[in-house]
């Protein structure tokens, strides 16, 4: 009888020691997920991806004016943000870089837009002239974070399905502009967008409404830039 215990008790110890492992290797890729895709890196993802792979948007285009399109979008889209971040956490603005609460994500909000509005005003002023796309996706990208931040008082929106939302929003505009074929850019944006939104849920305690939510808002200001300016 105590041999039966025995060996039962060493299965159960083997099933929790399996159940740990499974759980810390789910959330260690959701983790790893979230960071690879945060919000702050979709637009330079977006923009590289056109520079490298779009038969024509930059045909012609000199390396240093490619490179000079990757410097602005680096600079304001990641660098400006983050760096603002640092200094609202060092004077209090915000208790932690994870944004966890509604409160905490006004000041970031605030800040990028104005980073967002920039880049989209440069994109469109830049010469030589660049394609009407990058000015309308960044255009998109500042009433995102603005509809974001009104959404803010109500729910705390999740910021990587935004940036999801937005990506794909994107992708499907540049499908009916019939300039480059988007079936697989758009199904490695799909794929991503479930792994994201699904490591959101597992690592943080967004509900399912504020993820559709997040998909929705990114998805309509990308349309909405694309038709007021394409």
């Amino acid at each position: 009888m105590s041999k039966q215990l025995t060996v039962g008790n060493g299965q159960l110890a083997n099933e929790l020691v399996s159940g740990y492992k499974f759980h810390f290797i789910t959330r260690f890729f959701a983790r790893f997920f979230s960071v690879i895709f945060h919000p702050l890196f979709i637009p330079f993802y977006f923009i590289a991806f056109l520079i490298n792979y779009h038969p024509s948007y930059f045909s012609g285009f000199s390396f240093y004016t490619k490179f000079a399109v990757l410097r602005i979008t680096f600079l304001n889209t990641i660098f400006f943000p983050a760096f603002a971040l640092l200094v609202m956490k060092g004077l209090g603005f915000v208790k932690s870089f994870m944004l966890y609460s509604r409160e905490d994500r006004i000041g970031p909000y605030l800040a990028n837009m104005i980073f967002y509005f920039w880049t989209a005003r440069v994109f469109f002023n830049f010469q030589p002239e660049l394609t009407p796309v990058l000015a309308s996706f960044m255009t998109g990208v500042f009433l995102t974070t603005a509809l974001a931040l009104m959404a803010n008082i109500f729910y705390k929106i999740s910021m990587h399905a935004i940036g999801c939302g937005g990506l794909l929003g994107i992708f499907l505009i540049i499908m009916n502009t019939n300039s480059m074929l988007m079936t697989w850019p758009l199904s490695i944006a799909l794929l991503i967008t479930g792994l994201v939104c699904t490591s959101r849920l597992i690592v943080s305690d967004h509900t399912q409404k504020e993820i559709y939510l997040g998909l929705l808002v990114g998805l309509v200001c990308q349309f909405g830039a694309a038709i007021a300016i394409l």
